[in-house]
């Protein structure tokens, strides 16, 4: 597949069935997105860049985790851009975590595509603090 065929792959329907899949909860739905050797720069974590879970299985681990302890957690679109194998995505998250954390957040998502899957996935979202 030449490089221009692969960036034609990103779409707003690849993007749309992504969000469809994060708001299944479906672990292996989601994983079937990524790249084997695929990298999720999660929100927060130690590293200042948030926390780095490589490789597609241990990306369906710590995604089937998250469910397990936020079990309504979903994704409302807000907009998209695309241009090349890059594309970025604005969304709110919501939730109620078993702990009785409130998750309402602003955010987006940062993608590189290589063949059509999801080789990269760089999530941010606001810090909610009281004013």
């Amino acid at each position: 597949m030449s490089s221009s065929e692969r960036k034609a792959n990103v779409t707003h329907g690849l993007l749309a069935a992504i969000m469809d899949a994060f708001n299944s909860r479906d672990a292996d739905r989601i994983a079937s997105f990524f790249q084997e050797d695929a990298v999720f720069h999660m929100a927060s974590g130690p590293e200042p860049d948030g926390r780095a879970v490589k490789g597609r299985e241990a990306i369906r681990k710590v995604l089937a985790d998250r469910f397990e302890v936020i079990p309504d957690m979903r994704w409302e679109y807000i907009d998209e851009y695309i241009t090349g194998d890059r594309a970025v995505s604005i969304w709110r998250v919501k939730g109620n975590a078993l702990d009785g954390t409130v998750l309402d957040y602003q955010g987006c998502d940062l993608f590189v595509f290589r063949d059509g899957l999801i080789q990269d996935k760089d999530t941010y979202w606001k810090i909610v603090a009281p004013g």
